[in-house]
């Protein structure tokens, strides 16, 4: 280990569809946070880990910055509010290529209100002129005292390795939190869910998305094989059906699609079992939202 090892951990925090999860991905260089065009896709705080040589950056993406008007809402602010809790340095993330509107001014009184080193990274600039870009740097550097100020696109990943950096020069000195060689602190089952409900997000429209949430039944490992039961829950008879398609057919493609990108990423062969039903207006209930948590799921499962 280097004489002055660096080691800590960085919120990252924005309007929901900034661009959190795709940043956080491409800085661990692995898949942690499911990425959906529809906004509001994170609902739990989760750490991607970043191994370099000289440090351990402990990356926490967290759900869009939004008023809650549900159950479910409320629990997301509330994973917000808790990845703030010990941090070493706070990022907002701004999608310059939609206009700086009252959601990303608000967003940023919050973040100036936490007294240590802040991030702003303007991202998508892919999307937008220079002659677009100066002058949103400018209005928006005068509304916080922002430590740094990097034009990124997380897409494409410019720009993405200087922030890495400047995380770096940033964060204390100190012991890694994590193993070498661990990317993420969620358990597989989670990923299993997580990769479940991004499937059937992107094969569906409207409402649909947001009513949908995922909980493992159950998940048997063995040398060769995993085995991986799961329920995907939606509010209406309506929403189960376009689900499950024709004969089956949309349930089909989001299990082999869940199932091709878990074999990716776990290594091994995946049996998944999906089921689908209906639980009414479960985004209000606020027993049913806290099983969401992949903490309790985990309790639930195995008994710890």
């Amino acid at each position: 280990m280097p004489a002055e090892f660096k080691s800590g951990f960085v919120a990252v925090v924005g309007r929901p569809n900034a661009g959190k999860s795709t940043l956080v991905n491409k800085l661990v260089g692995q898949k942690v946070a499911i990425v959906t065009s529809r906004p509001q896709t994170t609902r739990n705080r989760i750490q991607g880990i970043v191994n370099r040589p000289n440090a351990q950056v402990v990356l926490i993406d967290t759900p869009g910055l939004h008023r809650p008007d549900s159950a479910l809402g409320r629990q997301m602010m509330g994973e917000v509010n808790a990845a703030l809790d010990g941090i070493d340095i706070l990022t907002l993330i701004l999608d310059v290529s939609e206009n700086i509107g009252k959601g990303d001014q608000h967003a940023i009184e919050r973040v100036a209100r936490f007294e240590g080193p802040r991030f702003l990274l303007l991202n998508k600039v892919d999307r937008v002129t220079k002659d677009t870009l100066l002058p949103i740097i400018e209005s928006v550097g005068k509304m916080a005292d922002f430590a740094e100020i990097i034009p990124i696109s997380a897409l494409t990943g410019d720009g993405v390795d200087r922030v890495l950096e400047k995380f770096i020069e940033y964060l204390p000195a100190g012991e890694p939190h994590f193993p070498a060689d661990q990317y993420t602190d969620q358990p597989e089952r989670f990923l299993a869910a997580e990769l479940i409900r991004e499937k059937a997000m992107a094969g569906t429209f409207h409402e649909v998305p947001h009513a949908v949430a995922v909980l493992v039944d159950s998940f048997e490992e063995s040398d060769r094989l995993i085995r991986i039961r799961a329920t995907i829950y939606v509010e209406r008879e309506g929403q189960k059906g376009i689900l499950i398609g024709s004969k089956g057919a949309s349930l089909k493609k989001i299990g082999t699609d869940a199932r091709k990108e878990l074999e990716e990423i776990l290594g091994t062969k995946i049996f998944l079992e999906l089921f689908v039903k209906v639980l009414r207006d479960w985004r209000d209930n606020p027993q049913i939202v806290r099983q969401l948590d992949w903490r309790l799921q985990l309790e639930r499962l195995t008994g710890e």
